[in-house]
Formats: C-alpha cells, sequence, structure tokens
C-alpha cells in the first residue's frame, strides 16, 4: 500500500511556527514538489516522511510525499513523474536515485537525490553533505538548474563513476571500512572473495587499439579533476604490476589522485567497449553489479537536470569524493 503524505501547517512544530517563513529560490520556479521515501534505506529511517513533510510545510509551495514499498517503487516513481512536479526529490538508496534520475531524462523535472542510502556518491557529489535534512532545505533554499552527464552500460547509468574488474570486487567492502561499518566491510570482502575475478579486461576507447588492464575506471566529468568541460567519461586504465598494487589502487581510486601513477593511463572517451573471459564485475556509483563479458559503455552528455544550491555547485576540485 502506498502511503502519501500531505503537508500542512499542523505539521509544523511551534517552534517552526515561531521561527521566520522560509523562502524558494529565486533560481528556478518552484510551485508544486514530490518527495520519494523509502524508510528502509540505509541512512533513511520510519520517522523520515513525517520529518520531511514537517520541513516542506515551511514552504510556500504545494508538496506530496510518497513512501516508496517494496515491489511497487517502480511503479510509483513513474506516477511521481507523470504528475509533472517542478522538482523530484529522492530520499532513498542510490540505485532507486540513479533509477529516478534516468527516468527523468534531461526533458524530465529537476532531480534531487538526498543522501539516503550507503556511499551518497551522486549526492554527495551534488550536495557535499551527508545530512538530507541540510541538502534539503539548501536545494530548496538556493537550488539552481545544473545539467548532470554520465554514463550508460546494460540499461544502467551511473553519474559519478565506474569501476571494471577485479578492483571492483572491493570497492563497497573498502567504502564500508571508511565510514566504521566493519560488519558490512566483512560481507562485502567475503562477498569479493566468492566472486573472485581473475584475468585481465580488454579496452577499447572511441573505437581504437584494444589495450589489456587489469581494471578500467570511469569517471563523469561533473567530479572528475582533469577535465574542464562534459566531452566524454575520463577513461582510466590501470594496469598493476601486481594484486597488492591493483588492491591499492581500487582502495584509492574514487577517493585520492592517483592519476601520478605510472600504472594508470587516463583521456576522455565517449564510447568504452570492455570485454572479459567471463561476466565482468563493476561498480556505479556505489552499486555493484555484473555486467556481459563483452560490454558497451557510452557517455551521455546531458543525462538529467539536478536542484543544486548555489551555494555547492559542483566543482571538481572541491567536491567531496571527487576523483
Amino acid at each position: 500500500m502506498t502511503d502519501t503524505i500531505t503537508p500542512d501547517v499542523e505539521t509544523s512544530t511551534p517552534d517552526d511556527a515561531a521561527s521566520e517563513p522560509r523562502t524558494l529560490t529565486t533560481h528556478v520556479e518552484i510551485r508544486r514538489v514530490v518527495v520519494l521515501v523509502n524508510p528502509l534505506s540505509g541512512s533513511v529511517g520510519p520517522r523520515a516522511a513525517a520529518e520531511v513533510a514537517a520541513i516542506l510545510a515551511e514552504y510556500p509551495c504545494e508538496a506530496e510525499v510518497v513512501e516508496l514499498v517494496g515491489d511497487t517503487m517502480d511503479a510509483q516513481i513513474n506516477t511521481a513523474l507523470a504528475s509533472a512536479p517542478d522538482v523530484l526529490f529522492v530520499l532513498a538508496g542510490d540505485g532507486t536515485a540513479r533509477a529516478a534520475a534516468s527516468r527523468a531524462g534531461p526533458k524530465g523535472p529537476l532531480v534531487a537525490p538526498l543522501p539516503g542510502g550507503t556511499m551518497n556518491m551522486l549526492p554527495k557529489a551534488l550536495y557535499g553533505t551527508t545530512d538530507w535534512k541540510v541538502a534539503l532545505r539548501n536545494a530548496l533554499e538556493h537550488g539552481r538548474s545544473q545539467c548532470v552527464s554520465g554514463g550508460s552500460v546494460e540499461s544502467q547509468a551511473f553519474y559519478c563513476a565506474g569501476i571494471f574488474g577485479s578492483p571492483a570486487l572491493w570497492a563497497p567492502a573498502r567504502e564500508a571500512m571508511r565510514t566504521g561499518k566493519l560488519s558490512l566491510a566483512w560481507t562485502y570482502g567475503r562477498r569479493a572473495l566468492r566472486r573472485a575475478f581473475s584475468g585481465k579486461i580488454r579496452v577499447e576507447l572511441d573505437g581504437g587499439k584494444a589495450r589489456r588492464s587489469e581494471a578500467l575506471v570511469l569517471i563523469s566529468p561533473m567530479i572528475s579533476t582533469a577535465m574542464d568541460e562534459p566531452v566524454g567519461l575520463e577513461a582510466a586504465a590501470m594496469d598493476p604490476a601486481d594484486a597488492a598494487q591493483a588492491f591499492r589502487l581500487a582502495a584509492a581510486a574514487l577517493f585520492s589522485d592517483w592519476r601520478q601513477d605510472p600504472s594508470v593511463m587516463t583521456r576522455p572517451a565517449r564510447r568504452i567497449r570492455i570485454k572479459a573471459r567471463s561476466r565482468i564485475p563493476a561498480v556505479l556509483d556505489g552499486e555493484p553489479t555484473l555486467l556481459p563479458h563483452d560490454t558497451t559503455v557510452t557517455f551521455i552528455a546531458k543525462a538529467f537536470n539536478a536542484l543544486v544550491p548555489e551555494l555547492h555547485a559542483p566543482e571538481p576540485a572541491s567536491a567531496e569524493g571527487a576523483v
């Protein structure tokens, strides 16, 4: 069953009522807002929908809060988009945020993926915070339209980075370790060992000569520190000498400056073909997946339009998680 909460003045607390009225951004017109909330997602919780409704009640716009429910999530996303809101906020996991942005496309409403998942790569790149309440208020009060580029592979979109090859198996475990979630890191580590991927991948950039590599990282222009214009995905082919070096590069790939490593070759590309002897492990914006042994990644110059606070417009050099 779908729960929809329509905010009204009664949802505000006494402190809210006593505070000064909130104002919406002047950069875009926001008359109607829809917020999709998954209370079962990583950092959301059962009270999130009511908390969202209380916040939205402070702003002069029509708002609808929808709790996502199990197998109906896809239909709920489609219904929300069909209602043509000015902004679609998504407080859910990374996969749900990517799905909403992908379906909205460049002609759909503004999309604002709030940090409600585990890795939150896209929300952190757009808003620079893991506090969804701060991100929500900043977007409403200071937001502007920001075109987001990305990549697409096997009908899956990514907007920050994709890791392909054996190091992708360890990326979720590394992120869980970074955030202090040791039990989750152990689970991901055991899964990586069970799905061990051996052998190199072959990479062709824009139809060029194939190169054998241990791994490939594709980075969106939004967070790449190596590109000033969205001319393609930054392709970083990694060819470490041994497994230890491969793990070191995988651990550093998303959160440090690794381009000076002699085993890394980078260049922009719009069409990337990846081949291997078996299915290819990958991590797309923090979400692990398995791809066919012969797969192609394409660059999307205008993937969707995000509502981004002017005070934190994505800047490669300073965005948290920039690569």
